[in-house]
């Protein structure tokens, strides 16, 4: 039996939601880093996701009873943090919500921080910084240099940042949710539309940051599925109204992003050849033309590497091999063929290889703290 729901916060200034799908997560260190690190006004929703709730609750037991925690139970029998994050989106009544994943935490004075940019920028989205647990930092979007406040989706790059982590404003956004029914990406539909939202968004990269942790090797969006599973959100996004709405260079930076990271990292995550039956090679080439479809040629400022890989992809017929060797390539981040776009007319483009690096170089270099509040001594 789940211990009775928490009445004491009745206004939290932030609901947090927690989805834990074991009983083997530390989600303890999860809710600690909320609940026990910060001076604003805070719920934590733990759901309980297709697991016993009592091992979970055992866990907890330093916090149960406390005022900012409740737990609800859902068995929906699907294999995605879709539902458990939605649920417990449901019953936020903060003006701002943040999920957390079970095995990641919070810095201490991240939330505390995070609100203090919302309210000095009035922003509706805050983007946390995103940390590992060994200290270096992800360098995701890669944002003009040294912008933190009035972020352009296009100019920022927003779409490299594929999880709403940090602050979503409940006024702007209420009725988002994440994807349901989908094996994986759940969450692409949910950002995109944050991020061409025209509202306003700030990055909270000087401030505590959301730390990522590698405890657990059983993350559900880990797993590796058909390619078909692994591109079901596509019709959510860029086969939506919703898109079709959006402004040519608002299109061309989604499919940008789409293309390096999700179906170039399609074949990075699958090295080994055998992996690549006929089917799967025929629906990635497809994924592909979808993609260029509605990229607007946005593939001529990819590097040439990147093209390359393209090529073969959109070739079935390809070596298997071949697209591996491509893959690893492409990777060699400092090489002409991975720098430079195949038309030189393409090489001062936001997207093209020459700007997006030195972005992506440059959104690891801290900036100066701002004005955040005294009540804690951020680290």
């Amino acid at each position: 039996m789940l211990p009775a729901e928490d009445d004491d916060v009745t206004s939290p200034s932030v609901d947090v939601v927690i989805a834990v799908h074991s009983p083997d997560r530390p989600v303890e260190r999860a809710v600690g880093s909320v609940l026990l690190h910060t001076t604003a006004s805070v719920r934590v929703t733990v759901v309980v996701h297709n697991t016993d709730a009592a091992p979970v609750v055992a866990r907890l037991s330093g916090f149960v009873g406390k005022a900012g925690l409740r737990i609800l139970e859902l068995h929906d029998g699907i294999a995605s943090p879709a539902g458990p994050f939605n649920l417990g989106l449901d019953h936020a009544t903060a003006p701002f919500t943040s999920v957390l994943g079970s095995d990641d935490e919070f810095e201490p004075g991240a939330i505390d921080a995070w609100l203090a940019v919302a309210n000095s920028d009035s922003a509706d989205v805050v983007i946390a910084c995103l940390r590992h647990a060994g200290g270096s930092p992800v360098p995701t979007p890669p944002t003009r240099p040294f912008r933190q406040s009035s972020l352009d989706p296009v100019k920022d790059r927003l779409s490299y940042r594929s999880a709403p982590l940090g602050l979503v404003s409940r006024a702007a956004f209420g009725e988002l949710r994440f994807a349901e029914g989908l094996p994986s990406g759940e969450d692409l539909p949910y950002v995109s539309r944050l991020w061409f939202s025209g509202r306003r968004i700030s990055s909270a990269r000087s401030a505590p940051a959301y730390r990522l942790h590698d405890d657990s090797g059983d993350r559900v969006t880990f797993a590796t599925r058909s390619i078909a599973e692994e591109f079901a959100y596509l019709p959510s996004t860029i086969g939506s109204s919703w898109f079709r709405a959006l402004p040519a260079p608002s299109q061309s930076a989604l499919v940008a992003k789409f293309l390096r990271i999700h179906l170039f990292g399609a074949v990075s995550n699958r090295p080994d050849p055998a992996l690549w039956a006929t089917p799967d090679r025929e629906e990635l080439a497809e994924i592909a033309r979808l993609l260029l479809s509605s990229g607007h040629g946005i593939e001529e400022v990819l590097s040439r590497a990147d093209r390359d890989l393209l090529d073969a992809i959109l070739d079935p017929s390809s070596c298997a091999r071949t697209l591996g060797s491509l893959a690893i390539r492409r990777r060699r981040r400092l090489a002409v063929a991975s720098l430079f776009p195949r038309r030189l007319t393409r090489l001062l483009h936001a997207e093209a290889p020459l700007r997006f690096s030195a972005a992506s170089a440059l959104a690891n270099i801290a900036l100066p703290r701002r004005a955040y509040p005294d009540a804690l001594e951020f680290r």
